[in-house]
């Protein structure tokens, strides 16, 4: 499966594919159980060119399973999700359980500092969109490597600043209003998994600017964003290309220097 998106906005990576299959693919990249792993690591593998695959056993930490929509994973953070986003849990790192996870993961007695106190953070964690895939596993996959008989859930662009523009604005090119496209705070894998999974299931569904997560950022170039929208969403986009803006004069200018 080609993209004219990627091809009119000069993509450094190929766009991503993410599907729900019960049969898992060959010669694919898969964290091992037990082991942590970053699922925005696999999401730059397989912009690269690799099959990355997930299941309820294998999608590298907690905050990975959720994003990838294995349902709520963060029922099993140990002292609290709340308190991991946000002050830390020394009270709980002080038990005869925590004294020995904490000396392997420090941040759970400081926090990370991304909520000012655990009920911002727990208002944040309540509210996520938490979704349960219908599948045994979750795949990200190449968009070009992508069969005609798949169809998948989500596309993700991987896009510079000048890239990130034009998505924009494509995204609201054939529709009203102006607010298409919506840039929500949370994990790195939210913002390409379980967020835009939620938009697919609307009437009018949105796209999702992400990696704003700081602990994801190390994963990925220092100019690159994602961009990730529901199936629908991006036939409509890609659908739109030949009359839009993107063969105009002022988008070819931006483009010389991509």
């Amino acid at each position: 499966m080609k993209s004219e998106i990627a091809k009119a906005i000069q993509l450094r990576y190929s766009p991503v594919a993410i599907l729900f299959s019960d049969e898992k693919p060959a010669e694919t990249l898969q964290f091992k159980e037990g082991r942590w792993g970053c699922v925005i690591a696999m999401l730059s593998a397989a912009a690269k060119g690799r099959t990355a695959v997930f299941d309820r056993k294998t999608y590298g930490c907690i905050g990975g399973g959720t994003g990838l929509g294995f349902g709520n994973t963060y029922t099993g953070m140990p002292g609290g999700i709340e308190y991991f986003l946000s002050t830390g849990n020394q009270e709980f790192c002080a038990s005869e359980v925590g004294k020995n996870i904490v000396k392997n993961w420090p941040a759970l007695s400081h926090g990370e500092a991304y909520k000012q106190t655990p009920a911002f953070a727990k208002s944040f964690a309540d509210a996520l969109p938490y979704y349960d895939v219908p599948s045994e596993y979750v795949i990200f996959k190449p968009l070009e490597q992508v069969l005609p008989d798949e169809q998948p859930a989500v596309i993700i662009f991987l896009a510079t600043p000048d890239q990130i523009s034009a998505l924009v604005t494509l995204a609201n090119y054939g529709r009203h209003g102006g607010d298409n496209v919506i840039a929500p705070w949370g994990a790195g894998c939210h913002s390409i998994g379980i967020m835009p999974l939620q938009e697919g299931r609307s009437e009018k569904p949105r796209a999702v600017i992400g990696l704003t997560d700081v602990s994801a950022r190390k994963q990925v170039d220092k100019d690159i964003l994602s961009f990730s929208v529901p199936y629908s969403m991006f036939l409509e986009m890609e659908s739109h290309v030949p009359e839009s803006f993107l063969a105009r004069e002022e988008w070819l200018k931006v483009k010389e220097r991509i």
